[in-house]
């Protein structure tokens, strides 16, 4: 079975010809034409292949979250940079978590001295990481704006934006390695 573009290879000659006899140039006509020979993926068990979608998602009332996981975050969490811009032209507020190794943050677990202070923001993994929350609905979070600068000034790259922050508002060890991300926005109250 073809995968990605490969699937929409049997239906290009369907709407060239299309095109060029029979001079349909409306845009759902040839749409329509095309979806006729065109075939979902599959995996190798023959099972309909899952479709990544966009990592965008605010509600009209401003909420959103967007993750990013290891494999993310090696390609500098470019998926989480939408939400981020979307977030700022709106005018909401943002928090993040962010997961690494518990040698990598500067203070204990619970500090007050590190943002969450309290230790129910700080999950604890068997795999010796710790996730830590940043902002909040209550403590105001952050402006999204300003964090949508960092990461234009961190050429998009959304895990060197916060690990910067982290590292600048000494909370994490320079050479500490985020493994997980998280952004959740909010509108402001």
């Amino acid at each position: 079975m073809p995968s990605g573009g490969a699937a929409f290879v049997p239906a290009l000659p369907q709407v060239l010809a299309a095109l060029e006899t029979g001079g349909i140039t409306d845009l759902p006509e040839l749409a329509a034409i095309a979806a006729r020979h065109t075939r979902r993926r599959t995996t190798a068990s023959g099972a309909r292949a899952r479709v990544r979608t966009k990592a965008v998602l605010i509600t009209p009332t401003g909420t959103g979250t967007g993750r990013a996981g290891a494999q993310a975050i090696a390609s500098g969490s470019a998926r989480l940079r939408p939400l981020i811009a979307e977030a700022a032209r709106r005018g909401l507020r943002l928090a993040f978590t962010v997961r690494l190794a518990k040698t990598g943050y500067l203070h204990p677990s619970g500090s007050r001295t590190d943002s969450p202070g309290i230790r129910r923001d700080v999950t604890q993994r068997a795999d010796h990481t710790e996730e830590r929350s940043y902002g909040s609905a209550q403590t105001g979070g952050f402006d999204a704006t300003d964090v949508a600068r960092r990461v234009d000034a961190a050429a998009g790259d959304v895990t060197a934006a916060v690990h910067q922050w982290l590292v600048e508002t000494g909370r994490i060890r320079p050479d500490a390695h985020i493994t997980h991300l998280e952004i959740r926005t909010w509108g402001p109250r």
